[in-house]
């Protein structure tokens, strides 16, 4: 790799001052190619005729942004190249803007080389998305004469809860909160290197939600895939974003976590229909200097616990027709309540102590929000007082995998530099995962 090479972002050429747009018809070159300057890149069609965009330096094409057939405003980045050409830093087309037409670093494939690879990793920026639709225990309890609301939240901890439109689809709810993580991180959509989302309730079985959220983000071709962990798959997924990032495969990794799970409760079940909610909450992990460190992650699984949560169809919706599987989510919810106090208890005091922390030093404990009670009973255990466990399951109920990000988004703008946070979570399987993150 030339040590003066740096990245670049390519623009259509406009053939007359009153286009705004062209449409891309085949491109003549592919991802990793090295092309040189004068070299026919693309064939595009616009208002005034079909004509070649060649390349205005030699190079190495790092990313195409858009596809065969695509219409393409001027003012948008048609490619992203790698080039030792100097004049070309000075390159700005009219049409576009100084940030999009900024350089970086360049990068060999899609990571960086062993020397750049990052000793740190950060969350950069975060992204929630809850739906409008407000759910309340008085109209739950309708189906149960037995019980009142204010019962369902003495044992529950939970008044109300969002649930999705019916048009509503986890990519959706996905996408609305990578936007706004994105929106905050201060970084270009197209320099995220990868997308990790972690759900129970993808769109379909194949391809995976995370694959659909990369086609509405434009991302052309980086790795995206899902992640189950139950309620433990978001910070599985920023564990994951980490190793990618330390080991040089990404600089950016975009982190999901999202669950429609409303669809899927049993009206008639005591145990689960009045615990769950749905959200998607989402963050950019960094291995650059800036952000909220992240100082350790811990990840386990005890399959003791594995018959205590479970649901027997995949999806996010109950097939039509007859089936001999049972489509519902279902708990045993004492022996769950008991297991999971316990692994809450345990994984925040390893995650403390792997991090050199004191219990006194830590400013929130952030967790999954599973269960007022299962959270208060966790805390006596832990060595935390519970006024330092950050609840908003009261408001939004247990939203599986989305439940940390969204959470945390709510303190973000309480934190001072500096500040000790531990998130953590216990899902079915039973999964369970904790990071710490120095603010």
């Amino acid at each position: 790799m030339d040590a003066n090479a740096f990245r670049l972002s390519l623009y259509l050429p406009a053939q007359g001052a009153a286009e705004s747009e062209a449409t891309i018809i085949e491109w003549c070159v592919s991802e990793g190619d090295h092309f040189e300057k004068g070299q026919v890149l693309a064939q595009v069609d616009s208002a005034k005729s079909v004509f070649d965009f060649e390349a205005p330096c030699s190079g190495r094409l790092i990313r195409l942004l858009h596809l065969e057939g695509e219409t393409v405003p001027y003012d948008k980045p048609v490619m992203e190249i790698e080039t030792a050409d100097s004049s070309m830093k000075d390159w700005i087309p009219p049409a576009a803007t100084a940030a999009e037409a900024g350089f970086l670093p360049a990068l060999h494939s899609a990571a960086r080389s062993r020397e750049e690879t990052a000793k740190t990793a950060a969350v950069l920026g975060l992204g929630s998305y809850l739906p409008e639709r407000v759910v309340t225990n008085e109209e739950l309890v309708e189906n149960f004469p037995e019980i009142t609301a204010d019962y369902v939240y003495q044992v529950t901890g939970i008044r109300e809860r969002r649930w999705a439109d019916d048009d509503e689809k986890p990519s959706d709810m996905a996408y609305a909160a990578s936007l706004e993580a994105i929106r905050k991180s201060g970084i270009a959509t197209k320099d995220i290197d990868a997308i990790i989302l972690a759900t129970t309730t993808p769109d379909v079985a194949m391809p995976s939600t995370a694959c659909i959220l990369q086609d509405r983000l434009n991302l052309g071709t980086i790795p995206a895939f899902d992640v189950n962990a139950a309620c433990s798959g978001w910070l599985y997924a920023v564990s994951l974003a980490r190793g990618m990032i330390f080991s040089g495969m990404a600089r950016n990794v975009l982190t999901v976590g999202v669950d429609v799970q409303s669809r899927l409760l049993d009206r008639s079940d005591r145990n689960t229909c009045f615990i769950f909610g749905d959200a998607a909450g989402a963050a950019i992990i960094s291995g650059g200097q800036n952000g909220h460190r992240i100082r350790e992650v811990v990840l386990g699984a005890d399959t003791r616990g594995l018959h205590m949560a479970r649901r027997d169809e995949p999806g996010y919706l109950v097939a039509n027709g007859y089936t001999n599987i049972d489509p519902w989510i279902r708990m045993d919810g004492q022996s769950l309540f008991r297991f999971a106090t316990e692994s809450f208890a345990a994984i925040i005091r390893d995650a403390i102590a792997k991090s050199g922390w004191s219990a006194n030093e830590t400013r929130w404990i952030i967790p999954h929000q599973a269960n007022g009670r299962i959270l208060k009973a966790a805390a006596k255990r832990s060595g935390v007082p519970f006024q330092r466990f950050y609840l908003n399951v009261e408001r939004v109920g247990n939203t599986s995998s989305a439940s940390i990000p969204v959470a945390l988004i709510e303190v973000e703008d309480t934190l001072q530099p500096g500040d000790k946070l531990i998130l953590c979570s216990v899902g079915a399987g039973v999964t369970t995962a904790a990071a710490s993150i120095e603010w």
